[in-house]
């Protein structure tokens, strides 16, 4: 049997605003390890630090201090290009407003990280095809996103998010948009996802959460572990 690496880790991380003259601790300090594969949901109010925290592991943003290492790499250390070409491949991001580019197709939306990445055109199709087969769009590949419904656009999303093969799927809040029957399939596929890789959900959805292999709870920038 072989042993589960740590795909995320989180040491002594911390980041800090200056508002005013008061600090804002939207991360306070926190430690996390994140084995590959499986689902986590880190569930927790507005203004919690949810979303911050979603940032920094996804190399959107910096913390004051500690260290963030995904997949092997301290993201302290890398800058400029380095950090676009680790995005590119390592991490794949679901937004709650879906963040389709509206004037091109769903096969165009799912192709386009491929792009950057430098894959060959043949290959981005045979993929883009793939992916939308695999999230029940097969027969949507020619639909641009204001043909699409909200789940739709979403699963659209997901495959666009998966396109580079990605280890780490970050997803935030992937159903503030839906309802609810549109937002329970939306966690199945993350679900069915998360078998050959991490996903990572921030939520302030306790019921969907406890899809969720891990649940943990975030308030004053603190996490809480329920695993």
């Amino acid at each position: 049997m072989s042993e589960t690496k740590v795909l995320i880790e989180l040491r002594d991380v911390a980041k800090h605003y200056q508002k005013g003259s008061e600090v804002v601790k939207a991360i306070d300090r926190i430690n996390l390890e994140v084995q590959e594969r499986g689902m986590a949901a880190i569930v927790g109010p507005s203004g919690s630090g949810k979303s911050t925290l979603l940032h920094l592991i996804g190399a959107m943003d910096r913390p004051t201090r500690g260290e963030v290492i995904v997949a092997g790499k301290t993201l302290n250390g890398i800058a400029g290009k380095d950090l676009t070409r680790f995005r590119c491949r390592t991490v794949g991001f679901v937004f709650q407003t879906f963040n389709l580019i509206p004037n091109l197709t769903a096969l165009e939306n799912v192709m386009l990280p491929m792009e950057f990445n430098g894959v060959p055109k043949v290959e981005r199709l045979r993929r883009g095809k793939a992916l939308l087969g695999q999230v029940g769009l097969g027969h949507r590949l020619r639909h641009r996103p204001n043909e699409l419904s909200g789940g739709e656009m979403q699963r659209v999303a997901i495959a666009r998010a998966l396109a580079n093969n990605p280890p780490l799927i970050l997803a935030d809040e992937p159903t503030g948009n839906l309802d609810s029957q549109a937002g329970q399939m939306i966690y199945e596929l993350l679900k069915e996802i998360s078998r050959e890789r991490t996903v990572l959900v921030v939520t302030h959805a306790e019921a969907l959460a406890q899809m969720a292999d891990r649940v943990l709870h975030i308030g004053d920038g603190r996490l809480k572990d329920n695993a």
